[in-house]
């Protein structure tokens, strides 16, 4: 099994975990997490997003997170921004890494964001733009890489067209999501195989949710293929909003547990990280989705 000697993990909880919390976060619990995830040694922590309160009110306030945001040197800190309204802010926050956010599914597209896939593409191109005129790094997501929830399955070569042409826009990477988690190892790898014939599958992400159980399982199979960067959410913040009640985004520390275990470098150390999704557990009043930070809490016990 010939796997990547070191894996670059982003850290997704403080955005993509935190934004379907029912209940309100406060900045400052905001900013204590992403201060914690870079000192576990997270070289990329997502910050937040500048899209519209109305939508998602959450992110609301990451202009303020980011104003009082300690920036640990050589850690990337993204922000999510829609459209160029939304770059602007982002701008004017002072961020030097945006993402945007795409659709392999045509239904999908149209409910998430009320357009077709082409017609997001539109929407992002002038923020490319702006993007490359700034000097600001632009990452670029696909959902429903496997499955949609109201399409059904999605032909790897939908995954594919959509990751090149935002590669060709200018991200400098395209992180591929299991947006509702019933991804398998070899629906995975065939995916991933076609993708990478269109581009450098070093400039592929995995971004997957554990809805089924098979994260950690997809994952390994994503490295077996050649990729070397893995999403993940502290504490497994984020749940499925497709699947009542079900896990959403992989754990950091399970998958950290599973590299380590592999002899596969990260950077990130285990305490650390586990202590930063204590501190946002607690927060949010209950314990961590993470299996790993439930054994090593029970272990100190």
């Amino acid at each position: 099994m010939r796997l990547p000697k070191q894996v670059r993990m982003v850290e997704v909880g403080p955005r993509d975990g935190l934004q379907n919390e029912a209940r309100s976060v406060p900045a400052a619990t905001k900013i204590g997490l992403i201060e914690r995830l870079a000192e576990a040694g997270m070289p990329a922590v997502e910050a937040g997003s500048f899209v519209s309160p109305k939508w998602i009110p959450q992110m609301a306030d990451t202009a303020e997170v980011l104003a009082g945001l300690k920036r640990k040197p050589g850690v990337a800190y993204p922000v999510l921004v829609p459209n160029l309204k939304g770059f602007d802010a982002a701008r004017a926050a002072g961020v030097d890494e945006i993402a945007i956010f795409g659709a392999a599914s045509e239904k999908f597209s149209q409910r998430n964001i009320n357009c077709s896939i082409a017609e997001s593409l539109e929407r992002f191109a002038p923020v490319a733009a702006a993007a490359k005129q700034h000097g600001i790094r632009m990452r670029g997501y696909v959902s429903c890489v496997v499955d949609c929830p109201y399409e059904g399955p999605i032909a790897p070569e939908a995954v594919a067209e959509v990751a090149a042409k935002l590669l060709a826009m200018g991200c400098y990477e395209i992180s591929l999501g299991d947006t509702i988690g019933t991804g398998t190892a070899a629906r995975i790898q065939a995916m991933i195989e076609t993708a990478a014939a269109h581009m450098p599958v070093e400039r592929l992400a995995v971004h997957f949710h554990d809805t089924y159980g098979q994260a950690l399982a997809n994952i390994l199979a994503s490295l077996e293929k050649g990729v070397a960067t893995v999403d993940s959410s502290v504490a497994g913040l984020g749940g499925c909003p497709y699947a009542k009640g079900a896990s959403g985004n992989v754990a950091s520390e399970d998958v950290l547990y599973m590299l380590s275990g592999l002899g596969i470098a990260t950077g990130v150390d285990m305490a650390k990280l586990a202590a930063a999704g204590q501190f946002i557990s607690g927060a949010l009043g209950r314990e961590p989705a993470s299996k790993v930070a439930r054994a090593l809490a029970a272990k100190a016990a």
